[in-house]
């Protein structure tokens, strides 16, 4: 049976041990908090800090979406990193298509440990796309993007048609973060469904050719589509998820000898 969506952020305190980590979270274009709730309760699970917004003109009607701006959900995604960046030590980011592109504008613009990404959206391939800023003054809404899920009755709760004054507003995310991605030098871990109706391999592509600076690991994801979050190879994500924070972790935690060298160096006069 179906669960009804939650389209309600979430937020969780830090309750784990060790350095205080949090991981900002964003999920995609005309979605909500719903398809990437379980992910965010896996970070939370974990004890660590996490803030995942509505971003503005979702959860609510794809008119409403179409009265927004890129900036707008930026600035919530901003502002969740802003949060928890306050409370922590390190911050990573994490989203899901469109939430990856603005999980990586943020790993561009602020001091970030990390990055993590669900079949991350960085390119339009529909050929109407640089005409929607013309499209969108005769042309109010196309079909919908939402449900690509091989797991049968799950329901992302995503809009039920796609605003073109939003998909014009994407278009220029897209382009934006493009341009920023050299300037990203934290690590980046992506999981990429073999099979992906909305996002296409030219993001990859994109991603690859823009990280200069950054490691890039990618996980290819066997048995589902493009909401892999709320599909058959979610436990994979979740774990490879909070595996990839422990190993950076553990990383730039000093080790013994390290811990020595620096307890020698702390006062010339002890």
């Amino acid at each position: 049976m179906s669960i009804l969506p939650d389209h309600s952020p979430f937020s969780s305190a830090f309750s784990g041990e060790g350095p205080r980590v949090g991981v900002a979270l964003a999920h995609g274009f005309t979605g909500s908090p719903h398809a990437v709730r379980a992910w965010a309760m896996a970070f939370a699970a974990e004890g660590f800090a996490v803030r995942m917004p509505l971003l503005p003109g979702h959860g609510t009607s794809w008119q409403e979406l179409a009265r927004t701006r890129w900036t707008d959900w930026h600035d919530a995604m901003d502002s969740a990193y802003l949060e928890l960046e306050a409370e922590c030590d390190v911050v990573f980011s994490a989203g899901i298509s469109m939430g990856g592109a603005l999980a990586l504008r943020i790993a561009a613009t602020r001091p970030l440990a990390g990055t993590v990404l669900v079949n991350p959206a960085l390119v339009i391939d529909d050929p109407r796309a640089p005409l929607a800023g013309i499209l969108k003054l005769v042309l109010k809404s196309t079909p919908a993007i939402g449900n690509d899920i091989l797991k049968p009755d799950v329901n992302e709760g995503a809009y039920d048609r796609t605003p073109v004054a939003a998909a014009h507003e994407l278009n220029k995310l897209f382009r934006a973060t493009r341009l920023l991605l050299p300037r990203v030098t934290a690590p980046v871990r992506v999981f990429r469904s073999t099979v992906d109706h909305v996002v296409s391999d030219s993001s990859i592509v994109a991603l690859r050719r823009g990280l200069t600076q950054a490691p890039l690991e990618l996980t290819m994801l066997e048995n589902s589509y493009h909401v892999a979050t709320l599909d058959n190879d979610a436990g994979q994500i979740f774990s490879g998820s909070l595996d990839f924070i422990r190993d950076i972790l553990a990383e730039t935690r000093p080790g013994p000898d390290q811990s020595a060298t620096a307890s020698q160096k702390g006062d010339p006069n002890e």
